[in-house]
């Protein structure tokens, strides 16, 4: 075997043995956890009352839940991966979600043209701040579940652009039915939204971009696997609420289905992975 060839098997199983450390820990709790678990709840929480409300107090409700889900991220980047990877986590996920947003107000590439409605709080060029945060609280448990499932980076980069494009199925049809901001002319996009394919081309390119910087954040400031109990919990959470609460209780049942099945490009190996990592780790114990 060459030295290049030796050098890539060993990276891949390296990757591969490092993603059943990670699946594996999920069975594992520490006092570490606590603060992003409690967050987590909070987001939940925060989430269930979304339906209940309405006008200011739903825009309230959508900045507590901006707020604690770019806090449940950066809590558990913190706590499992150190305070130098949770800051490159916000610079480069929530850096290039800024830059993107406003160049995408500014210009209508790479999104298309829509413009926000001034409900959200403080703004920078026209784009609220929570925007960006919102960016890493959803984009950071996609990235974690797209490992688990992928030990490859090649695979796993795409894979990850492709959940965020699917977590963006639910929300940017929800946050134009909210009036949260709107899209300047129709253009061709899913049947039974007003959303534009362009945005979904976007999204897709910049949380490409995203992935990759996260890739090699991994590989400068690498650390033992961790519990990725949280971020776990909240993809799925994300995925099969999402999809109840829009086709129930949010009166938006294509983007029920759309959102379903975009993000289930992410959960539903997910739910393979870990299913089938637990029956391993059942058959090791009986022996």
């Amino acid at each position: 075997m060459s030295g290049a060839n030796h050098r890539h098997s060993v990276r891949g199983a390296d990757g591969a043995e490092r993603r059943r450390g990670e699946v594996a820990s999920l069975l594992t709790w520490s006092a570490g956890a606590a603060v992003p678990a409690v967050a987590a709840a909070l987001l939940i929480l925060a989430q269930i009352t979304y339906p209940l409300t309405a006008g200011s107090a739903r825009d309230g409700v959508i900045a507590a839940i901006v707020v604690l889900s770019a806090l449940t991220a950066l809590a558990h980047a913190w706590v499992t991966r150190g305070p130098r990877y949770a800051a490159g986590l916000l610079v480069i996920v929530s850096g290039i979600g800024l830059v993107a947003e406003i160049v995408g107000t500014a210009t209508g590439f790479p999104f298309g043209c829509y413009h926000y409605a001034h409900r959200l709080g403080p703004e920078l060029a026209d784009v609220p701040l929570l925007v960006p945060l919102a960016w890493t609280g959803g984009l950071y448990p996609v990235w974690i579940a797209a490992g688990l499932v992928c030990s490859r980076s090649r695979l796993r980069i795409p894979l990850t652009a492709l959940g965020a494009v699917g977590w963006d199925l639910f929300l940017d049809p929800q946050m134009v039915a909210a009036g949260q901001w709107s899209w300047c002319a129709p253009r061709p996009g899913p049947p039974g939204t007003d959303i534009p394919y362009t945005n979904y081309l976007g999204w897709f390119a910049v949380a490409l971009l995203m992935a990759a910087l996260l890739t090699l954040l991994d590989r400068v400031l690498a650390r033992p696997a961790a519990s990725p109990t949280v971020p776990v919990l909240v993809l799925l959470w994300t995925w099969l609420g999402s999809a109840l609460a829009h086709a129930v209780f949010l009166g938006l049942p294509a983007s029920a289905g759309y959102g379903f099945l975009g993000l289930g490009i992410v959960g539903i190996p997910l739910l393979w992975t870990l299913v089938r990592t637990r029956h391993g780790i059942s058959a090791t114990v009986r022996r």
